[in-house]
């Protein structure tokens, strides 16, 4: 009879716990951002457009950073 391989899914489970909440932390923290992002692009667009359009490329280019930034940290841990 073949044996489960339920056992070693927990243990993976419980090794990337820690990644697992992280991802959950980041994504949480860039969604309550992005809930009042238009809020603040219209707060920042009355000093400048420019601004306000930088602020939103900037806010979808620290989510895709912080990811990177996060998996070149993991590798280097795992060396």
């Amino acid at each position: 009879m073949r044996r489960s391989a339920w056992p070693s899914r927990r243990v993976q489970m419980k090794e990337n716990r820690g990644a697992i909440i992280a991802a959950a932390l980041i994504l949480l923290g860039f969604g309550i951002v992005g809930y009042f992002m238009p809020r603040l692009m219209l707060w920042v667009g009355n000093f400048s457009t420019a601004a306000a359009g930088l602020l939103a490329a900037a806010f979808v280019a620290a989510f895709f950073l912080v990811f990177w930034f996060r998996t070149r940290s993991q590798k280097r841990k795992e060396k």
